[in-house]
């Protein structure tokens, strides 16, 4: 039981295992420290038309950037000027899967996968993604790293509870906040939602208001925004 349970968690912890520590410069679950001390803010499951706009009107404001991780059926002509957008402001965008099965792909379908991802975001919006890849509630394998190495990938975590899913009860600003600021270090990646993998047009209005109380609360602590792309190799 216990040999089951770690091969568990090394396909599926939401932190840093065995197979991250085994990938080396392929897994990134915490950004390097820099000066002033920075914080990472990202965003799944989008674009989506009736949130994505919103959020960014709020991260434009602020003065922000963030990294947007997006779902490839998601991106299509509705939402390519959404995607523009995203780039003119200064945001990274990554790749993110809608399924868990991801995580059974051979390395080569991988690497197909995620570059013709990337392809379809470059030809509608006209730039191209950073190499950066977020698997669908961090389920990996040993043949996802094998595949993203393949492209010069690299895989995206987060921070130990740096996260706004909740599976009992319903996610709220409020709760968003009780859980991130208070744990949030230099470095840390945050994760939060503002498009659903089922549902591409749903709102989203807590991920919104979580991110226009927690910018000011952080940079009130001495904290600057980064994106996860900005050191790309």
């Amino acid at each position: 039981m216990i040999g089951v349970g770690v091969v568990a968690l090394a396909h599926a912890a939401p932190a840093p295992f065995v197979l991250d520590l085994m990938a080396g410069d392929r897994a990134v679950w915490h950004m390097p420290r820099a000066d002033p001390p920075t914080v990472y803010l990202t965003f799944d499951d989008g674009p989506n038309p009736t949130t994505t706009p919103d959020l960014l009107d709020v991260l434009s404001r602020a003065g922000v950037h963030a990294t947007f991780f997006l779902i490839d059926r998601h991106v299509t002509a509705e939402t390519a000027p959404i995607i523009q957008r995203m780039f003119a402001e200064g945001h990274a965008v990554g790749l993110h899967s809608a399924s868990k099965r991801y995580m059974l792909k051979s390395a080569p379908d991988l690497a197909r996968t995620l570059t013709a991802a990337a392809a379809r975001i470059e030809a509608l919006s006209g730039s191209r993604p950073c190499r950066a890849f977020r698997p669908r509630g961090g389920w990996r394998s040993h043949a996802m790293y094998a595949g993203l190495r393949q492209i010069d990938y690299t895989l995206i975590g987060w921070g130990w509870m740096l996260w706004d899913v909740d599976p009992f009860r319903p996610r709220t600003a409020d709760r968003i906040l009780a859980r991130v600021e208070s744990r949030v270090g230099p470095g840390d990646i945050i994760v939060m939602h503002d498009g659903d993998d089922a549902a591409p047009r749903q709102a989203q209005p807590q991920t919104v208001e979580a991110t226009a109380r927690l910018i000011p609360a952080l940079q009130a602590r001495g904290f600057g925004f980064g994106t996860v792309c900005q050191n790309e190799r």
